[in-house]
């Protein structure tokens, strides 16, 4: 006897209420699940699963929707029922998505503690694969005017020359900057090199005039001994 193949039951056959197109004009979006938004985005299935079984294999294999961050169209082409155009119409809406977030007016915050600087950073320092390392330009208030990304690359090569941290400082009529970097690891002890470049740019802001507050390195809490997700030059004593 032939092995009998799994089928997931077919949209139609599941309950009018239960559908996400009925649920969604009866309710409005935020009564759908995350599978059920990627559902009305996804439109269809493929043969043998149904149009929320792969919302639902989408979603596990990103962990969350924010995980979908980091997803470019061969991750989802990964997916059986998702095709080459329906790989690219879920980059273009991520894409969309990203730069609403990125764009949106928000009040420039103040940082003067590296629990702050940390938050800031976080989202995205948690979608990079390198390290960057950026200059928190900050006025007299601790209020950020300006955030530079300095350098980009691996964890072996992303060392910042003093010069290139206070030339935008100064660009920006800074009082005060505050350094920080991404570990990719998540862990976020400081290395050899961290602790050399810290002590650098220390030296280097008293001749300049212009305050290192700190150097913050952002990991994230599971990858941290300590729990905290970053640590503080400032906090442990090192300027």
């Amino acid at each position: 006897m032939p092995q009998e193949t799994y089928r997931t039951p077919k949209l139609r056959d599941i309950s009018v209420n239960e559908r996400p197109q009925e649920r969604l004009e009866a309710h409005g979006p935020q009564s759908l699940s995350d599978t059920e938004l990627m559902a009305m985005i996804l439109r269809s299935g493929s043969k043998g699963r149904n149009v929320l079984s792969v919302a639902s294999e989408i979603l596990q294999q990103a962990s969350s929707l924010n995980g979908l961050l980091k997803w470019s169209d061969a991750e989802f082409k990964k997916i059986k029922g998702v095709g080459k155009v329906k790989a690219l119409q879920l980059v273009t809406i991520i894409e969309i998505c990203r730069r609403i977030r990125d764009r949106s007016p928000v009040s420039e915050p103040v940082l003067d503690s590296p629990d702050l600087v940390a938050d800031y950073l976080k989202r995205e320092a948690e979608e990079l694969e390198v390290e960057k390392f950026w200059t928190l330009c900050l006025n007299r208030k601790n209020r950020i005017i300006k955030k530079v990304e300095i350098t980009s690359g691996t964890a072996s090569n992303s060392l910042v020359h003093p010069r290139e941290v206070f030339r935008e400082a100064i660009r920006h009529g800074a009082s005060a900057v505050i350094c920080a970097h991404n570990h990719p690891s998540g862990d976020p002890a400081p290395s050899a090199a961290d602790i050399k470049v810290t002590r650098q740019l220390r030296e280097a802001a008293k001749v300049i005039g212009i305050d290192l507050l700190d150097h913050v390195v952002v990991g994230n809490n599971r990858h941290d001994p300590k729990g905290l997700g970053y640590y503080s030059f400032q906090e442990s004593g090192l300027l």
